[in-house]
């Protein structure tokens, strides 16, 4: 079948729209999506600099959502035809981690979601002049009219709901609210400071408002300090002058939580410095550089994690999050600006400049 999608050809160029080719049916434990919505995460952007570590061509997104219009069948089909699915991380499902619960920490995390997948003879996405390209970007690829995927990756959402807006439920929000109702298990009476108001960073402010935690959100873009306040945190500008005294102060005496998605080496001692004694503090941004840690930020019990896809089981987490949502107290929706499949460029550069928290790509060629 024949359809269109957005292709990244180079690390440096924009991503063409173009027609591709899909030569196979799904297999036993897969199923065919037509996309309605896919979110624009800052993941996919970062391909760019992933030192050719990421294979290009490719087709990218891993923030899908749609209706299941094909299907493989098998034991562990659990979605069929005409199904409304979010789609998530991909993982193997038969590791000790994936059995234990934690499939974001599975064994082939990388090789599945990031740097490669499975190699295939003869490919089955290809460009119009038959040349191979990456179909399994996170297990999706669905920078697409259509995504072919593990149905392990898919879970059943009410057919009800708008569709095309639940995509980012499957990795961004899901990573920052996964974080707070996850990792930290917060609720009423606990203190989180959130450096980041971007995607992960609103979701987890609106995850640990629902919760009952107070939540303090630093960051350097006065409008995202506006809507983390709008969510309920106390906004902090970043340039603020002993910061981490400053958080000590709002959470009465250090924040039990901090979550970082800056990856900025002081931000994350400040967050250490702002925790109160045995706090903890989850990073969830990937880290391209040395992260050295200033004498005393360890002390007195305090730990620090990486955390990935907000330690979440996927099928458990959107649910909720989207029980959130209908009850008021998870308004996702309020960060999505949504374009056509053609725009992805404007989005990109949208998305970079801070014009936009979430950009959601309609490859029905309409904006809603």
């Amino acid at each position: 079948m024949r359809f269109r999608a957005a292709v990244l050809r180079s690390y440096e160029k924009p991503f063409t729209v173009e027609e591709v080719a899909l030569r196979t049916d799904p297999a036993p434990g897969e199923i065919l999506v037509e996309i309605a919505g896919c979110g624009m995460c800052r993941t996919d952007l970062a391909v760019r600099r992933s030192a050719g570590r990421s294979p290009l061509p490719a087709v990218l997104g891993h923030e899908g959502a749609g209706v299941v219009v094909r299907a493989g069948g098998g034991p562990d089909t659990a979605v069929g035809v005409g199904d409304h699915v979010v789609l998530s991380f991909d993982s193997c499902g038969h590791c000790d981690n994936c059995r234990g619960a934690a499939p974001a920490y599975c064994d082939s995390f990388a090789s599945l979601n990031l740097f490669g997948g499975r190699a295939e003879d003869p490919p089955r996405l290809t460009d119009a002049a038959g040349g191979a390209l990456a179909p399994r970007w996170f297990g999706q690829s669905s920078f697409a009219e259509y995504a072919l995927v593990p149905a392990r990756n898919a879970v059943r959402v009410d057919p009800a709901l708008p569709l095309h807006l639940l995509g980012p439920l499957g990795c961004g929000f899901l990573t920052g609210a996964g974080a707070v109702l996850n990792t930290f298990a917060a609720g009423p009476g606990d203190t989180l400071v959130v450096l980041g108001a971007g995607a992960v960073g609103l979701a987890a402010v609106m995850a640990a408002t629902a919760a009952g935690a107070l939540t303090v959100a630093v960051d350097r873009h006065p409008g995202r300090l506006a809507l983390a306040e709008r969510f309920g945190a106390t906004p902090l500008p970043a340039t603020t002058a002993g910061l981490a005294e400053r958080v000590r102060r709002l959470t009465g005496g250090g924040a039990r939580y901090a979550l970082d998605t800056t990856a900025s080496a002081p931000l994350v001692n400040d967050a250490l410095r702002a925790l109160r004694p045995t706090g903890s503090l989850g990073l969830v941004a990937r880290l391209h550089t040395a992260l050295p840690l200033e004498p005393g930020t360890l002390d007195r019990g305090r730990s620090i994690r990486h955390l990935c896809e907000g330690d979440a089981v996927p099928s458990l987490l959107i649910p909720l999050l989207i029980r959130l949502w209908q009850a008021g107290r998870f308004p996702f929706d309020q960060l999505v600006r949504t374009y056509p499949l053609a725009d992805i460029n404007e989005a990109e550069r949208d998305c970079d400049a801070g014009r936009v928290v979430k950009p959601v790509l309609l490859p029905a060629g309409r904006s809603r």
